[in-house]
């Protein structure tokens, strides 16, 4: 069992949680293939910086982490998507330590 060390990782703020959690090489059958997982909570750091444009700063904010935090989360995306597409591996999207930002929003709202 592997031991953690230092503090937790704490949980991230999350907008969009993907519908589908597979991507593949034309051709191939799953079963065939090596899978490289991403979780949650690394997608959405890909999606805020790549497809939203948003600057680090600014997404560690809205995701509630530090810039440093977010930048792990940010490279070990970058380099799981990069090694899968180089190397022909499918790419699974799952796990994590996230919340869904409709949550955080709901319960915030409630103490008014």
């Amino acid at each position: 069992m592997k031991k953690c060390r230092g503090r937790p990782k704490c949980p991230r703020r999350v907008e969009q949680t993907p519908d589908v959690t597979y991507f593949k090489p034309r051709g191939v059958p799953l079963s065939d293939l090596e899978v490289v997982s991403i979780t949650v909570e690394e997608l959405e750091a890909l999606r805020l910086v790549d497809v939203e444009g948003l600057r680090q700063e600014d997404a560690a904010i809205r995701v509630g982490i530090s810039r440093r935090a977010f930048w792990e989360d940010l490279k070990a995306a970058r380099m799981k998507i990069a090694l899968a597409l180089s190397t022909g591996k499918a790419i699974e999207i799952k796990g994590g330590n996230y919340i869904s930002a409709e949550d955080t929003e709901i319960s915030e709202g409630a103490d008014t």
